[in-house]
């Protein structure tokens, strides 16, 4: 057994570790099937108080004391002795950080928000049926009376921690572990969500594929992520956000990928970050924890990017390409290559239908089937239709209106590399193009020349007008940047946009809405096909 999965299979669900070395026996090495499930540990060598089996996961409150190292006298009220032991011991329903949506179980978690405080719920998860709930250390003494009164509600342990939200990231390691499947994690500038849905397409022909939904990319939502997969689960995908550095590094640790993917570095929270190299070194965090047998998938070509991988990383990295795609001759070169044509990708000996239009959706697709092919899965292209990606709202969206319209929903989110590439697809498809444009936020310094670099590509791809959705300086740039030779209307609201847009649409015109979330474009939407269906024909259906 090779060093790295020896070093990998020895690691147990509580943070213990065995020794394993060139001497360890071959039952435990004999237990690694790394083509299908990556790593386990055989039940015989785990300790005494081994976890549940895998379903969802089920830690008992005794579980959870045992992970976090919990001294038993600590457990308020009373000490771990005042409670009944067929409770405490009892696989519970899962972990819950909402008290509203809490399952009689389950143990809640009672995190500290911006908004919010989990130790203001105690009562009403006592209530709920909570059999425990992790709680700040700092917090014990105040939420005892709260939680275990009689007054206020049926009796509950409190388990104290220093930090609920690192508990809530340990456990949910310790599930990882305990489920030992792939895992796969995805982060990037731009492409996150969209190449996290084509990695499970691809994974299809390994079984059911468990992953992120919808935006569930943070601190909280990566690990209900992980902690929600099921032993009917083949692998799980998950994908990685942040704002700032560190971020990604700790979703890293939670979820101990197999895989990791970095889809670009673009210039998303450059506001924050202060350059690309910065962006490049956070978004490299992803390794921190990545299986030392395992593999970094990248784009080839991208010098920061490579400069930044190789001060963290000295495993495998898998480089990308379409051919075609300029690669420095002084940078590493593509290890897996790609051709499009006639719409359709050509990796492996297989042509793959591209199941979203734009270049940068085959590169997505390329990245999802590398991953495939590191993890033993070749899915015919009868799979990958079969299980299309199912993107969340906001993303990647065509609706068709009134008239043959074609609206492309983009309105979650954008980055300057997401609008261009966005732009890019829509001047791709036949029939005259309109955009609408919000603000890119966290941008800092850098706002206004990026801003106007937009503008610029809109006027480059040559669409017949642009509305700018921001009555602000930045949208004065972007109207002053593309005004000279394309009609621009600058408006203050999402709604405010339809009256351009009702003089400008014809039948067969192809329309762009993209912004940050902030600007909440998709209030547009609603407003935009109900005049259109007044002015021309009835709507037709969404498709996506």
């Amino acid at each position: 057994m090779a060093p790295a999965t020896a070093q990998r299979i020895g690691r147990l669900a509580f943070g213990l570790t065995i020794p394993c070395n060139a001497d360890t026996p071959a039952a435990v090495a004999g237990t690694v099937d790394k083509q299908k499930v990556g790593r386990l540990f055989p039940r015989r060598f785990r300790p005494d108080h081994e976890l549940p089996a895998p379903m969802a996961c089920c830690f008992s409150p005794a579980d959870c004391v045992r992970i976090l190292a919990i001294p038993l006298a600590h457990v308020q009220p009373g000490g771990v002795d005042a409670w009944p032991a067929a409770t405490f011991h009892r696989p519970g329903a899962g972990l819950c950080t909402d008290s509203r949506q809490l399952r009689p179980g389950a143990v809640f978690v009672a995190l500290r928000g911006e908004h919010s405080d989990g130790h203001s719920y105690l009562a009403h998860a006592a209530r709920s049926g909570a059999v425990a709930a992790i709680v700040a250390e700092g917090a014990r003494d105040a939420v005892a009376a709260t939680a275990a009164g009689t007054a206020e509600g049926p009796a509950m342990p409190l388990l104290p921690v220093p930090d609920p939200l690192q508990a809530y990231q340990d456990l949910a390691r310790a599930w990882r572990r305990q489920w030992a499947k792939p895992l796969v994690a995805v982060t990037g500038s731009a492409g996150k969500t969209t190449t996290r849905e084509l990695i499970r397409a691809a994974l299809a022909p390994l079984g059911t594929i468990h992953g992120t939904a919808a935006n569930e990319n943070n601190d909280v939502g990566l690990p209900r992520t992980v902690l929600a997969a099921g032993e009917d689960a083949a692998a799980i995908v998950v994908e990685m956000g942040m704002r700032g550095p560190g971020e990604i590094e700790r979703l890293s640790r939670c979820a101990e990928p197999d895989i990791a993917v970095i889809t670009n570095i673009g210039t998303a929270h450059i506001g924050r970050l202060g350059s690309r190299a910065a962006i490049a070194a956070a978004k490299c965090e992803i390794t921190a924890a990545l299986a030392p047998d395992g593999a970094v998938v990248v784009p080839a070509g991208d010098a920061l990017l490579d400069a930044a991988l190789a001060s963290r990383w000295c495993g495998t990295v898998l480089r990308v390409a379409l051919d075609g795609d300029a690669v420095p001759p002084q940078l590493a070169q593509a290890d897996r290559h790609g051709t499009v044509t006639d719409g359709a990708l050509c990796f492996n000996g297989q042509r793959y239908p591209l199941p979203l239009p734009g270049i940068h959706q085959a590169r997505n697709l390329l990245t999802a089937l590398v991953c495939a092919q590191q993890l033993g899965a070749v899915p015919t292209v009868q799979q990958l239709q079969q299980a299309r990606p199912a993107l969340p709202s906001g993303r990647s969206q065509r609706l068709e209106l009134a008239g043959g319209i074609s609206l492309w929903d983009e309105t979650y989110n954008a980055s300057p590399e997401a609008v261009t590439a966005a732009l890019s697809q829509v001047a791709a498809q036949p029939g005259r193009h309109f955009a609408v444009l919000g603000t890119m936020l966290e941008l800092g310094d850098f706002a206004e020349e990026l801003h106007r670099a937009v503008a610029l590509h809109v006027e480059a791809c040559h669409f017949a007008g642009l509305v700018v959705v921001d009555a602000g300086p930045l949208g004065n740039v972007m109207a002053a940047a593309a005004g000279d030779r394309l009609p621009v209307v600058q408006v203050g609201t999402p709604e405010a946009a339809v009256e351009p847009l009702l003089q400008w649409l014809g039948p067969g015109d192809q329309v762009l809405l993209k912004a940050s979330r902030g600007v909440a474009l998709e209030r547009l939407i609603p407003s935009l096909t109900t005049a259109l269906s007044r002015k021309l024909q009835p709507q037709g259906r969404a498709r996506t």
